[in-house]
């Protein structure tokens, strides 16, 4: 797993207002271990930005639930459809999680908002 590249950063959300943006005219779907939020951007690529609020935990595991949605949501990136900006917020257990839960939760999420393309999860073959 650390062997493999980040996520580049023109397929990340990094700005305030992108954020604030997403949340305003979004649409939310929720799992026990991530809530997500999706929004079209009118673009050619996905963008992706992860969050982990202050009630999380410390820094050390708001960071490590950060790092964990970022993979998790790299293993998915190739069947996620592009023109969306999505926000992953980490919820209570996330940093405990197993991580085919975590894989399963993102990946689920994904489906459920119909922004990955059906049949081809690698995880299930």
């Amino acid at each position: 797993m650390l062997s493999e590249p980040p996520v580049d950063r023109k397929f990340r959300l990094t700005s305030a207002t992108d954020f604030k943006r997403v949340r305003r005219t979004g649409k939310s779907y929720a799992h026990p271990l991530v809530f997500l939020i999706a929004s079209p951007n009118g673009g050619q690529q996905p963008r992706i930005g992860v969050s982990a609020s202050q009630s999380f935990g410390n820094a050390v595991k708001r960071n490590r639930a950060k790092r964990r949605m970022r993979a998790a949501v790299r293993e998915h990136f190739g069947v996620i459809h592009p023109g969306w900006d999505l926000i992953l917020i980490a919820r209570a257990g996330l940093d405990r999680a197993d991580w085919p839960q975590v894989l399963d939760a993102i990946g689920g999420l994904l489906r459920r908002a119909q922004l990955a393309s059906g049949g081809s999860d690698p995880y299930n073959e």
